[in-house]
């Protein structure tokens, strides 16, 4: 971690950009813990990971484009989120949810709040569905790896969900994402949501996982339906 270069100031002043914070301790020997830009810096390599990188994020809610109603209400609701997280963060509804057509920017304003948030040094953990719903199947027998990965995603401050139920979904498709939704639910713990099913169609899918996250993003639903709000095709 590096000082911001010729002025004397640090990017994190809790640490002065070592990572770590020294806290004395009486007939002890000092306590090095880690600072919380560390894990700020840690999330943001596992979204370089997940192939974004949040230093050179392109997409904010400054260079999105509103062509149309529904997508000027996407981005105030999103807004109007971001601005009212602080008081929400604890309650049942703290969570936001972008759902329906694709082509219609969802992924672009979920990627802009979560941008927004850790510049704040509020933690956001991306899961792009179908590749982490994969690679949780393709190891579920390794009980280690698999509790470890989905603990991940159970427990980080904020979680991106990013094309909920995208592709092929089966049964153990859905077990995985009622064990990571019920954990989130019962723990206050918020989710951005962007799906191409409508609020209507995830609780047909299925209801227990449908009816929580409706529950959570209850004052926070932005529902995109018809040909006119995809940009693709203007």
């Amino acid at each position: 971690m590096q000082t911001t270069q010729g002025t004397g100031h640090f990017k994190c002043e809790k640490c002065k950009d070592t990572g770590y914070i020294i806290k004395a301790q009486f007939h002890a020997q000092p306590l090095m813990t880690p600072c919380s830009c560390l894990e700020i810096e840690n999330v943001k390599r596992l979204w370089k990971n997940s192939g974004i990188n949040p230093e050179n994020l392109e997409k904010t809610f400054s260079n999105f484009e509103e062509w149309s109603r529904t997508s000027k209400k996407m981005k105030f609701i999103a807004t109007e989120y971001y601005m009212s997280f602080d008081e929400i963060r604890s309650n049942r509804k703290n969570s936001i949810i972008l759902c329906g057509n694709s082509g219609s920017g969802k992924t672009h304003i979920a990627l802009a709040l979560a941008n927004n948030f850790l510049k704040n040094n509020i933690k956001v953990v991306y899961m792009p569905y179908r590749d982490v719903i994969t690679s949780l199947k393709q190891n579920i027998l390794d009980k280690e790896y698999y509790k470890k990965t989905l603990s991940k995603y159970q427990t980080c401050e904020i979680l991106l969900i990013d094309d909920l139920y995208k592709g092929k979904v089966n049964e153990t498709d859905i077990n995985i994402m009622f064990e990571l939704i019920n954990y989130r639910y019962f723990n206050h713990l918020p989710v951005i949501v962007s799906s191409e099913f409508t609020v209507e169609r995830l609780l047909n899918f299925d209801e227990a996982i449908g009816s929580r996250i409706y529950e959570m993003t209850k004052d926070f639903i932005v529902e995109i339906q018809g040909t006119e709000n995809n940009y693709r095709l203007r």
